[in-house]
């Protein structure tokens, strides 16, 4: 498969990913619905040394959102795009929406889902994880907002 492009809103923010991904999985954590205005964000996970800005990479601002965690967004159209954290060092993560066409990995579960919003049904048979199960190990040190227990 070639390589994965993709851009913010407005086009300023452009990169390109090389294949293979190392997964592609709805988060439904607090922090991702409140930084996207949604109910669920699906990140596409790559190793850092396969991601390449290829325009705007100075337009990326960088929002610590956690001890542990940042997000990028674009300044001029404020897309938010990009997920980094010291719990998952060498990788991006990177929201979906924002990659064009089709990519490696289809999503494969539906992850802190003890978080979920009450009001949306999913319609999928994908496995739904809560926050405190093992494949989501690395993530577990991150602490939940007090007004979310």
């Amino acid at each position: 498969m070639s390589n994965f492009q993709g851009r913010c809103l407005c086009g300023s923010v452009r990169f390109s990913v090389q294949p293979p991904s190392i997964f592609c999985v709805h988060c439904h954590c607090h922090f991702c619905r409140t930084a996207h205005g949604a109910a669920f964000v699906t990140w596409v996970g790559v190793p850092e040394k396969q991601f390449s800005m290829q325009a705007g990479d100075d337009l990326v601002t960088w929002y610590s959102s956690s001890e542990h965690s940042r997000r990028g967004f674009c300044s001029q159209c404020g897309s938010t795009m990009f997920y980094a954290s010291t719990l998952c060092p060498g990788e991006i993560h990177i929201a979906r929406p924002y990659i064009y066409g089709e990519i490696d990995l289809k999503p494969v579960a539906h992850v802190f889902f003890d978080q979920h919003v009450q009001w949306l049904k999913l319609g999928d048979e994908l496995p739904k994880l809560d926050g405190d199960h093992p494949m989501l190990e690395k993530y577990q040190a991150v602490e939940s907002p007090s007004f979310i227990r």
